[in-house]
């Protein structure tokens, strides 16, 4: 049906391509970092957003019931989750959310659990507001990344942690989470009066093969955790709509909505931008066969950049990816040359207790001249070995990367 269009975003203002110099050592290379798409977003969308510029007016703005029942039609469909019109809140993004949810639910020095590697703004999100950040480590066995949970009880108990957030599907790791592992988790978590949040922005990107259960599912009975629990999803992944800044924050107990509804009323942030609103309603109406013809293209990039890394790195490891457009890459066997090259090309210490990240960022952006998020970013230097790179691009960039991976190592 060719629905995914390429874009090409230089010059367009586009963090991911233009803002490389704010994170990276130059502004010239091939981005395959930050998790937004280089393809345009839906017609559906576009038109949407075109008919209400047309329109003229941009005064105060009521949102639609059609954009409630659009989300709530959309879970009920796609992830047999029946959400309630009440439940819902918005937020400017996840990332925000789960901020506030922190300060709302763990006091100042109180212990917030996170499961690394991570999404790095997890920890940024308890470290920056006073919070006491804990880990508990996920296991990484033969058959890939697992829960720990006796380990996550012991520390739970021990930490007197208030809050954990959860990431499901996972990011970086692309772990879809069954339903057996989630209420186990959540069981843990009720048992000791924890509360979870639940960041759930990827929960439509998933490969063939996988089904994504909400964790406010997973019970053997209807809201066995609504007590505990808080989901965060939004249509900026599925749809790559991170700039309307509009997310959706589901509460089905009255009491954290109470809690809620006091902090933003406090911030004065109880709604969003109107081109939010319309381009999200769009795209859960109308956008489906988009996104089913976008799955086949991330699935086509894993296989084809794991296929080649693969082949050319035979000690390399590549993480399953049952869901998100994130790939995490093990180059870990390699560490011993990438660090003496490092050495060789700055005069390095390749004892120094930082020598692994800063040498991966050698070999990316010096021999590579890729842009990637870094292991080390997701959970320290324990990750220096690994890197995320984004497949939500042109195949083109997607074989680039891999052969000037492979040119690297092999040199």
């Amino acid at each position: 049906m060719d629905l995914i269009k390429y874009v090409e975003r230089k010059n367009t203002d586009c963090a991911k391509w233009d803002g490389l110099k704010s994170t990276f050592s130059r502004g010239d290379l091939l981005a395959m970092w930050v998790a937004d798409m280089d393809f345009k977003v839906p017609d559906c969308v576009s038109n949407a957003l075109k008919d209400y510029i047309d329109m003229g007016a941009f005064g105060y703005y009521v949102p639609p019931s059609g954009y409630y029942d659009a989300f709530i039609e959309w879970e009920r469909k796609y992830h047999g989750y029946e959400v309630k019109r009440e439940w819902m809140r918005f937020a400017p993004g996840v990332v925000p959310a789960f901020n506030w949810l922190v300060q709302m639910l763990a006091g100042e020095g109180e212990a917030v659990a996170v499961m690394q590697p991570v999404y790095y703004p997890f920890m940024k999100a308890v470290e920056n507001n006073g919070r006491r950040l804990v880990n508990c480590p996920l296991l990484l066995t033969e058959t890939g990344y697992s829960m720990d949970y006796e380990t996550f009880e012991e520390v739970l108990i021990r930490e007197n942690v208030k809050a954990f957030i959860f990431s499901s599907p996972h990011n970086p790791v692309g772990r879809v989470w069954e339903r057996d592992e989630i209420r186990r988790m959540l069981d843990i978590c009720k048992r000791h009066n924890v509360f979870v949040i639940s960041d759930e922005i990827h929960h439509d990107l998933i490969m063939s093969g996988h089904e994504h259960v909400p964790s406010a599912t997973a019970g053997d009975t209807a809201g066995a955790y609504d007590d505990i629990l808080v989901t965060l999803t939004a249509a900026t992944k599925t749809f790559n709509l991170a700039a309307v800044q509009n997310s959706i924050v589901i509460i089905p107990d009255e009491k954290l909505r109470g809690v809620w509804d006091k902090f933003t009323e406090g911030i004065r942030i109880t709604g969003g931008n109107s081109f939010g609103y319309v381009a999200v309603e769009a795209a859960y109406k109308e956008g489906r066969p988009w996104l089913e013809e976008l799955l086949t293209v991330i699935e086509g990039n894993y296989n084809c950049l794991r296929r080649k890394l693969e082949a050319g790195l035979p000690d390399v490891r590549v993480a399953d990816l049952e869901g998100t457009y994130l790939m995490w890459i093990d180059l870990s066997a390699y560490m011993d040359k990438i660090i003496s090259d490092a050495a060789a090309a700055y005069s390095m210490d390749p004892d120094a207790e930082d020598a692994a990240v800063k040498a991966m960022q050698h070999l990316m952006e010096d021999e590579c001249g890729i842009a990637a998020d870094y292991g080390a970013w997701f959970g320290g230097n324990e990750y220096a070995g690994c890197i995320r790179l984004n497949l939500a691009t042109r195949r083109e960039n997607v074989e680039q990367a891999a052969k000037r991976i492979i040119a690297a190592l092999k040199k």
